[in-house]
């Protein structure tokens, strides 16, 4: 896994595609994106226009994309991941996260609210979520799987599943002086699981949640 990844995840379409570009030309490796930043034709775009143009190879880059919570059924997951593939025109990710352990009612809508505005949540088995990602694995749609925003109980939970195939390779949170996740780091170095951070400059509060 590479050290550092610029996210297009606060940008235009537009932006991520440049911003993308630049990255690559200046030597970024990896780069992190997923499919509520609503973004990831023009990254897949940027991705292929440096891989045509000899700046790298597509073994040369490291993706990582995201399960987002409308599409976390078991039987949306694959679904879900093909439609990023298709959008980046790329045969597989390099890995691919369960976004959040929040379950939206399942369908097209990433945001279903009710008459009153409020979101409609599902009680989706993220065991069972988890299993739909080892078979897109299994299928060579992704290299690695993990997780994102779990703490320790929920990572427990899957590393916990009766036939487990594969654990988390990481569990991406935010992380930075005012939030260290220290108990949360032991945890996952304990199980073999790295800890990557986001918003490691620190975050400020998104209106809404």
């Amino acid at each position: 896994m590479v050290m550092f990844a610029p996210s297009p995840a606060q940008y235009t379409k537009e932006q991520a595609g440049e911003s993308v570009k630049v990255a690559i030309e200046v030597g970024y490796r990896h780069i992190d994106c997923a499919f509520i930043y609503g973004n990831e034709v023009q990254v897949g775009e940027a991705i292929r226009s440096k891989i045509a143009d000899g700046t790298v190879k597509r073994e040369d880059i490291f993706y990582t994309g995201k399960l987002w919570c409308n599409n976390q059924a078991p039987e949306r997951v694959r679904l879900a991941l093909e439609k990023s593939l298709a959008d980046l025109q790329l045969d597989y990710v390099d890995l691919f996260l369960i976004h959040t352990p929040v379950e939206f009612q399942p369908g097209d809508n990433p945001f279903p609210t009710d008459e009153n505005g409020k979101p409609i949540f599902h009680n989706t088995d993220i065991r069972e979520t988890w299993k739909a990602l080892e078979a897109c694995k299994d299928a060579g749609l992704v290299r690695s799987i993990g997780v994102s925003n779990f703490n320790h109980k929920q990572l427990e939970l899957i590393l916990n599943m009766p036939g487990l195939k594969y654990k988390p390779v990481c569990n991406q949170v935010e992380c930075h002086i005012f939030l260290n996740q220290g108990k949360l780091l032991e945890f996952c170095k304990s199980h073999d699981i790295v800890l990557v951070g986001y918003s490691v400059l620190g975050s400020s509060r998104v209106e809404g949640w």
